[in-house]
């Protein structure tokens, strides 16, 4: 922890890392050259050459690409290409999917602005506004501190607990999570209860809890919406987790092109402070993640924490068992630990009767894609992705659904006649995908599947950590044979190929990445598969 956080502390010094400072940072904390160096060649934030004036970086993922993310990074490259003190990157998710296409300046966020006014910016970054990173003008269902039944004290929840005795309360706060049935809303859906209550069993000393704060997943901006608007959930749920695992200290791992939410959150931990609730017993820090997909998976989280290359670990032992520096560990995402104030003060019933349709609780989703009004929405548990579509606003005019990814990049492509499906972790996956990062990608009658699930699967090999073989290699084989296709090949090798790919990742593959890799050009054949044979007839016509 304390050698990325040099690292960052330096860059952000300069703009880049001079070699002389990392041998008097090896000299400084004692650590050899070459470990210095393998940490920094492994995470894409960190710079080695001197920055240009200013640096754009415009996402290239899924929900700018459905908005002419393309098209805009070749306007905005062609409006720069005089300016030698001016770089374009493409980069990977920004998370700031409802102003596709998405972009930053000198690493702040530029969202809903034209090709031209991103230019201007570039040329005078002075102009630059920081995007507010406080926003409280929407009522949520889950804030006990708003609505009818408001309470009226700051970390009121937290603070009827604390004077009570240890295993009543832990027994307690662990019976309404398993009465709930709150699972994990990261992605993998693990039981939150029962999480908080093997943790609480173990007898090592101390303990940790992280707060994954780490969403890079294409079309996922949800914890970012909630960082932003509902913070003190965040810090109480943590609060309320330590308090119940007997961890001695917190970290909330934060990407950094989350700059104004981590402002966010510092503030709110400052107040949490003076009210009391954080001090000598149980703390918070922020840690600022030096970039990539990958982190987001809990064990390459720990290896990054502990000043490591963010490769995944192979698993037992999980991290409650064995989690940063050995201890036992709590990792639990922005959105789960938001959750448990109101399930903790209102109780389980309450929490229950919030679903729809038999379903039980709430779910925050992202949606992005072809939509008039993408955001992020919080829904009662069994809404359909009909119904949700039209929180959204509907279609853009002149759209028509054609297919839509209910859980992110990672799940597969539904066509669009599944659109009354309940939104459930059991019934989107009785529909062919995965509830995952909770971020519904909306995708219309315009859109070339193939070219979608191309850019998708693309996004993945340029996140694979590179540790497991058969991801590193095989999505690059993939890409390549896509590309090639997009390109007028022929599709029938990707055909033949794919499938026995797809096996060899998904059991081989230490984490998500790889196993997860090749869903949405699987799941596009199998549905659009004519759209791949249709491009035959256009090359032999070409000939």
């Amino acid at each position: 922890m304390e050698l990325i956080g040099e690292l960052n502390r330096l860059q952000e010094q300069r703009g880049y890392l001079l070699e002389q400072d990392l041998r008097d940072l090896a000299e400084r904390v004692r650590v050899p050259l070459y470990r210095i160096e393998e940490v920094v060649s492994f995470y894409p934030h960190f710079r080695r050459t001197r920055p240009p004036k200013s640096e754009v970086s415009v996402c290239r993922d899924l929900s700018c690409f459905l908005n002419g993310g393309e098209r805009f990074c070749a306007d905005l490259r062609s409006q720069l290409s005089r300016d030698r003190d001016i770089e374009v990157h493409e980069v990977s998710c920004l998370g700031r999917c409802e102003g596709a296409p998405a972009a930053m300046v000198n690493g702040v966020p530029v969202t809903g602005a034209t090709a031209e006014q991103v230019a201007a910016l570039a040329r005078d970054p002075g102009k630059l506004q920081a995007v507010p990173s406080d926003k409280s003008g929407r009522e949520w269902l889950i804030d006990v501190y708003r609505g009818a039944d408001a309470e009226s004290e700051g970390y009121a929840v937290v603070k009827s607990y604390r004077d009570r005795p240890d295993d009543p309360v832990a027994t307690e706060i662990i019976s309404r999570l398993k009465e709930a049935g709150l699972s994990g809303m990261g992605g993998a859906g693990f039981p939150t209860g029962l999480k908080w209550e093997l943790v609480r069993k173990e007898r090592a000393q101390p303990k940790y809890l992280i707060c994954n704060a780490d969403e890079s997943e294409p079309g996922t901006f949800k914890d970012r919406m909630i960082m932003s608007e509902l913070p003190h959930l965040v810090i109480e749920g943590i609060c309320l987790g330590a308090l119940v695992t007997g961890a001695s200290r917190g970290w909330i791992y934060i990407r950094h092109e989350y700059e104004p939410e981590r402002h966010s959150l510092q503030r709110e931990i400052d107040r949490a402070r003076q009210a009391g609730v954080l001090g000598e017993d149980f703390d918070i820090e922020i840690f600022v993640s030096p970039g990539g997909y990958i982190l987001g998976e809990e064990t390459a989280l720990l290896e990054a924490l502990e000043d490591k290359r963010g490769e995944p670990r192979n698993k037992p032992p999980y991290p409650g068992n064995k989690g940063l520096w050995g201890k036992p560990t709590l990792i639990n995402n922005v959105e789960t630990l938001a959750m448990v104030p109101a399930i903790v003060k209102r109780g389980p019933h309450w929490w229950k009767s919030q679903g729809v349709r038999g379903h039980a609780g709430l779910k925050f989703i992202g949606v992005s894609g072809c939509v008039r009004s993408p955001d992020v929405f919080e829904i009662p548990m069994g809404t359909t992705v009909s119904e949700l579509i039209e929180l959204a606003g509907g279609m853009k005019p002149g759209s028509e659904l054609k297919a839509f990814a209910p859980g992110g990049a990672s799940s597969n492509f539904l066509p669009g006649d599944k659109v009354d499906v309940e939104i459930d972790f059991e019934s989107i996956a009785e529909a062919g995908s995965m509830l995952g990062s909770a971020a519904l990608v909306v995708i219309d009658q315009t859109t070339d599947m193939i070219e979608a699930a191309t850019n998708v699967v693309r996004f993945f090999r340029n996140e694979s950590c590179g540790k497991c073989v058969p991801c590193r290699v095989g999505t690059e084989k993939v890409v390549t044979m896509l590309d090639a296709i997009l390109a007028g090949a022929d599709g029938s090798r990707l055909k033949k190929a794919l499938p026995d790919l797809e096996v060899t990742l998904a059991e081989t593959s230490i984490c998500g990445l790889g196993q997860v890799a090749l869903n949405p050009i699987t799941s596009a054949l199998k549905y659009w598969g004519d759209e791949l044979d249709a491009r035959a007839p256009r090359r032999a016509a070409g000939k």
